[in-house]
């Protein structure tokens, strides 16, 4: 994916091996298959594929996903990993790259 057609102040889409990101877009694909998410799943996904390998609290994931004003619980966050999880394994069976620290939070799989 190349930076052509980028305008100032647009982010460059994000390519972790088989996914890849467009925040400007809000596009998501898999393996070259369009998974649709939510706004919400969307920014959780980005902040746990940002960073492969580093472990993301439900606070860290809840502050990534809303606002300061939005009061949400954190195992709001574990129903958005689920669902996250879901829509990637109807074109997927085997995605595994969300990967559970029980106790601690999620962290996006190392290519």
């Amino acid at each position: 994916v190349g930076t052509v057609g980028l305008e100032p102040g647009d982010s460059k889409p994000l390519e972790r091996g088989s996914l890849l990101l467009d925040p400007n877009r809000h596009a998501c694909s898999w393996k070259g298959e369009p998974v649709r998410l939510t706004v919400t799943e969307f920014l959780i996904l980005q902040a746990l594929a940002t960073r492969p390998g580093y472990v993301k609290s439900r606070d860290n994931l809840m502050d990534a996903a809303y606002d300061d004003q939005v009061y949400v619980d954190d195992r709001t966050i574990d129903s958005h990993i689920k669902r996250i999880r879901k829509k990637f394994r109807e074109s997927d069976k085997s995605f595994d790259a969300i990967e559970t620290l029980y106790g601690v939070g999620y962290r996006y799989k190392e290519d």
